[in-house]
């Protein structure tokens, strides 16, 4: 991949408008959402106000939001990443829309529970236990607390309170957060639930933790408020972990989701490029889109030479990249929407410059911008 891209055709194809409910879309980039931790307290202040409006006014179609704790006590680990309950919190978040808003964006929050990640001591509820499926960290070894019966539908009802939060402050639409090793994930994968009741055992079982998210949030929103779901097969630390190791087993993952309401599925991968599965070209995103017949984004790598790696990864520079092919599969209708992560925080105007044809004033990332919030 070069620096430079043909101009007109990355605005033809990144610029077509895209729409999923009452979601109109100016063009088919998205902010990736990207824990920050700026909010003391978890309360989204000016500066995070700013961050978000400064790149709804410089192109960016859609924005997710970094990672939101539901308000459930164990959903979170920090009291410097946001929450989404408490009057302080929503009237922070009302803050953001209406900076979005008066930029000419569009927003969604993701709504996030960590569950057997989280550490014992931290905030937002310093007491509060890690919990999940069994009781089993990602790396297998036992850790935190199972769930019961009852503590599911208590996280269930967090998610749905969040939900009608989000449409009564004015947010666009929202996004689920069942990827990378947090609480939906963890239900998602093996390895992590290891529940004989109806939460665990077979695929289809270990499914209906989200499927039952789904439906209740679904229910709770206006019909035309879109829900993406955000979904991965790796782990945090766990590049290599799978839930679905063939596009028979994503189909029984994805089908029962769809049917309960998701409107868009967030595929996350650390690089764009490569085949999900052996014997075709197809990204996750776009297998996500064939088996589903929904919108898909797509995520990994956008116009950086280095992917993401974890911890080191985020320590490190990366050179900025052409987008040929990325563009490419965007022509061919593999996904719909293209989230870009680190590149959008290196440079606030990557959208407007890729747009418009000047790639090439594009800034590289560094580890740099990770210690403010421009």
């Amino acid at each position: 991949m070069t620096r430079t891209i043909d101009t007109a055709r990355a605005g033809q194809i990144l610029g077509r408008p895209f729409r999923i409910g009452d979601l109109a879309l100016p063009n088919r980039i998205v902010m990736a959402p990207m824990t920050r931790k700026f909010s003391p307290g978890g309360v989204s202040d000016d500066d995070v106000v700013r961050y978000y409006a400064r790149r709804a006014a410089e192109d960016v179609g859609l924005i997710i939001t970094e990672g939101t704790f539901v308000g459930h006590p164990s959903a979170g680990m920090s009291d410097r990443i946001p929450r989404f309950w408490g009057e302080d919190a929503l009237a922070g978040w009302a803050r953001v829309v209406a900076g979005v808003h008066e930029a000419g964006g569009k927003i969604i929050p993701q709504l996030w529970h960590v569950g057997v990640t989280r550490e014992a001591g931290p905030g937002p509820v310093a007491d509060a236990p890690p919990v999940g499926p069994s009781g089993i960290g990602l790396d297998g070894a036992p850790k935190g607390e199972a769930l019961s019966a009852k503590d599911i539908d208590d996280i269930v009802a967090a998610f749905v309170d969040a939900a009608a939060a989000a449409q009564r402050l004015g947010f666009d639409g929202l996004e689920l957060h069942g990827a990378h090793g947090y609480l939906i994930d963890q239900f998602l994968w093996e390895r992590t639930n290891r529940r004989a009741d109806g939460y665990g055992g077979d695929l289809e079982s270990r499914i209906r933790f989200a499927e039952e998210i789904v439906t209740a949030v679904r229910a709770t929103v206006t019909p035309e408020f879109p829900i993406f779901f955000r979904l991965s097969q790796w782990k945090s630390e766990n590049y290599d972990a799978r839930i679905a190791e063939n596009p028979a087993e994503l189909e029984r993952i994805l089908a029962p989701l769809a049917e309960a309401g998701v409107d868009v599925f967030h595929a996350s991968t650390r690089r764009y490029w490569l085949p999900e599965f052996d014997g075709s070209e197809l990204n996750l995103a776009g297998w996500t889109k064939k088996l589903t017949g929904k919108p898909s984004i797509t995520v990994g790598s956008v116009g950086l030479d280095k992917e993401f790696v974890g911890p080191a990864g985020r320590a490190s520079e990366s050179a900025v990249t052409g987008i040929e092919e990325l563009l490419d599969r965007a022509e061919r209708d593999e996904f719909d929407l293209v989230a870009v992560g680190r590149a959008l925080i290196a440079d606030a105007e990557w959208a407007r410059k890729t747009l418009s044809g000047r790639s090439a004033d594009v800034l590289p990332y560094s580890a740099e911008h990770l210690s403010s919030l421009y």
